[in-house]
């Protein structure tokens, strides 16, 4: 089944689905900073370096999917909460516009948490009935997912848009939660001695480290940095891998750090060398990019960005796989005999045209 992708940033929405059996025929991307990476690791797909807002439908392909993640600063927790009154959350409506007019057979949109809190429920209840309503019609499912049920050795949550057109009859069902979690130990353990520092700068060492991407940034910690613990032991999973290097969490070698009082914790006195980032490499294992995939940056920071705004490889391939499912056990039934192309579908003949 053919996909096309919006927002896709370095990729990962798009590599679990092509781990998933998908082919990711089109991308959309306007940060320049990740086109390199995104080409270099993504081949066989073509990337489209305009803004969504200056597509014009007809300039996608037709396609069985869109997948996608619009811009979630806006409607971040930590962040202003203007929701869809900012500009990049009123880029999700040009998400739907593409949906509406190329009528795909699904289509999958994953945003931060943020979008639930009661401040941004009409908002929210207005997307719902615009994807509901887009084209011909969706049935629409939505549910807050922690990554850290799916493989994902991070607790990580984030809300997923999925949509069945109308006219498919199969119901869409989120993939079944892991009976136990994946450790920070079995994902970057055999990393632990082997982390540089990144230069003056925090500019990149290139070629300098023996593992692609496995640097670190260097500089203070902040107040708000040190308020609470940011250490996760060997046994647990990660906390959220965000897209700020100085937000990343400390390598588990280090003992959790010691409260002093409200919003006042310190590093333990005698260890303080032990307490270092994570290193972009170690970030992307814990969103479960492979480490042959290669991110490409001059400032540490871009790394950091790239992994932290992607959705693990691994939860984005069970959602792939929950929906390839439901399209395996699918009966389309529609009026266009042009809606259907059987040498696309990885699904049995017994979807018809009626």
């Amino acid at each position: 089944m053919n996909i096309v992708s919006f927002f896709s940033g370095a990729g990962g929405l798009d590599l679990g689905f092509k781990k998933a059996g998908f082919n990711i025929i089109w991308s959309n991307e306007y940060d320049s900073e990740i086109w390199e990476t995104y080409q270099k690791n993504h081949k066989e797909t073509y990337l489209d370096k305009r803004s969504i807002i200056e597509i014009n439908t007809t300039q996608v392909p037709d396609c069985d999917g869109i997948i996608g993640g619009p811009p979630c600063q806006s409607w971040s927790e930590a962040g202003a909460k203007r929701g869809i009154n900012d500009k990049r959350g009123q880029l999700f409506f040009d998400f739907v516009r593409i949906i509406s007019e190329k009528e795909p057979l699904f289509f999958l949109a994953e945003n931060v948490s943020g979008m639930l809190l009661s401040r941004h429920k009409e908002a929210l209840k207005n997307i719902k009935h615009l994807l509901t309503n887009a084209g011909r019609g969706y049935k629409l499912s939505v549910k807050l997912v922690n990554a850290a049920d799916y493989g994902v050795p991070q607790d990580r949550k984030r809300v997923f848009f999925v949509g069945i057109r109308s006219d498919i009859s199969s119901e869409f069902v989120f993939p079944q939660i892991d009976s136990s979690r994946k450790i920070l130990y079995e994902s970057i353990f055999d990393l632990n001695e082997t982390a540089i520092p990144g230069l003056e700068f925090n500019n990149s060492n290139g070629d300098k480290c023996k593992i692609p991407n496995h640097e670190y940034m260097i500089g203070d910690f902040s107040p708000i940095y040190m308020s609470r613990n940011r250490v996760r032991s060997w046994d647990e999973q990660s906390f959220t891998i965000q897209a700020g290097g100085r937000h990343a969490p400390i390598h588990p070698q280090a003992p959790k750090m010691l409260f002093i009082e409200k919003d006042k914790r310190i590093f333990v006195p005698g260890k303080e060398k032990l307490y270092r980032r994570l290193s972009v490499r170690e970030c992307a294992r814990i969103q479960t990019f492979p480490d042959d995939f290669i991110f490409y940056y001059q400032k540490i920071a871009s790394g950091y960005k790239m992994v932290g705004n992607a959705v693990p490889v691994e939860l984005a391939k069970r959602m792939a796989l929950a929906i390839k499912q439901t399209m395996s056990n699918s009966l389309v039934i529609s009026d266009k005999s042009e809606d259907l192309s059987y040498r696309d579908f990885d699904i049995p003949k017994k979807i018809v045209n009626q």
